[in-house]
């Protein structure tokens, strides 16, 4: 499992880009075109410049296929899913945004509504919002899901910008920054007061530093308890730490064996959460709760409100758990 606000390096797979020759004779094709037909895209200006307006856009099921789909021939385009509930999308969403009318054309950012889309949504297999996509000579690139510290987002950006350039040849758009109606850049979002700690909590994570990114995390959480970033940081981590070393055809088999022994049911979870199975890391752990009692339901039911963590609370089956955790409490 990819954690959602750790580390992104790499998370461009080169090798899931199929057909790049022939994908980069599409694109030629396609900026030749445009230039004939004197445009250069969506909300295009006189001469194939667009607006700076033209470089974030809100797109529907109805003209994904025109606004998307037949753009990432020229540009590649990054898929911000979100919805208007989402707190978590109200941070990342804004960066985005901004850091589209900073690429001045390399990439441009389509927002995906998921409670108006929901077809979209599930053709991309959207399990949690916020998440980010990028298609690029019509091919899908999954990015990364929830927010992340800017500097990872920046970097994932620019090797996606990278890998358009050198694989399918795509320079992006010209943009027109006289354009009439064009915005103005959005403002700068001040650094936090915990940023550094949180950079150095990712750090720590690249380095395979499972403690230090704890220990940077906890510093963060023992100044700002309800900071969401470093909460979900360290559940994260914690997480990795008891999975490392764990075998999991012994624990597999430990807890099908031993169905109401909480500690094997938890380590069984811990796998199945780290493996993807999040429906089945939670069913596993409500279900112990039920046969459980005392100190050890108690145990299982902190280990389940510490998975709820890493999956985030916007996530609809940490919902769906809460309620089946209630029932078996109450």
């Amino acid at each position: 499992m990819q954690p959602r606000n750790m580390s992104m390096s790499g998370v461009v797979d080169l090798a899931a880009v199929k057909a790049a020759g022939e994908a980069k004779a599409k694109a030629e094709q396609a900026r030749k075109d445009a230039a004939r037909q004197g445009g250069g895209g969506a909300g295009s200006a006189p001469g194939g410049a667009v607006p700076p307006s033209a470089l974030v856009f809100d797109v529907s099921e109805a003209g994904f296929e025109r606004d998307v789909l037949q753009l990432s021939n020229e540009v590649p385009v990054v898929i911000d899913f979100w919805a208007e509930w989402c707190e978590p999308c109200k941070q990342l969403g804004p960066l985005l945004e901004r850091l589209a009318v900073e690429a001045d054309g390399r990439f441009v950012l389509a927002k995906i509504d998921v409670d108006a889309n929901q077809m979209l949504m599930q053709q991309f297999g959207i399990q949690g919002i916020p998440a980010v996509f990028a298609v690029v000579a019509g091919q899908v690139l999954p990015l990364f899901q929830g927010v992340a510290p800017e500097q990872q987002i920046r970097e994932t950006l620019a090797q996606l910008v990278q890998v358009a350039e050198e694989r399918f040849g795509l320079i992006g758009l010209q943009v027109d920054p006289g354009a009439e109606g064009a915005p103005a850049a959005p403002a700068e979002i001040p650094a936090g007061p915990y940023d550094a700690l949180l950079e150095a909590a990712v750090v720590a994570l690249d380095a395979g530093d499972l403690a230090g990114a704890v220990q940077a995390y906890k510093n963060v959480l023992a100044d700002d308890p309800a900071n969401t970033e470093a909460k979900l940081g360290l559940a994260q981590a914690e997480l990795l730490s008891r999975v490392q070393h764990m075998n999991p055809q012994t624990v597999r088999a430990e807890a099908a064996a031993n169905p109401k022994d909480p500690a094997a049911q938890m380590a069984a979870a811990d796998l199945d959460l780290a493996g993807g199975h999040v429906a089945d890391a939670f069913g596993r752990l409500v279900d112990t709760v039920r046969v459980t009692f005392g100190d050890d339901r108690d145990a299982v039911r902190v280990r389940l409100l510490e998975l709820f963590e890493v999956i985030g609370a916007d996530d609809p089956r940490v919902s769906q758990a809460r309620t089946a955790l209630a029932r078996v409490l109450f």
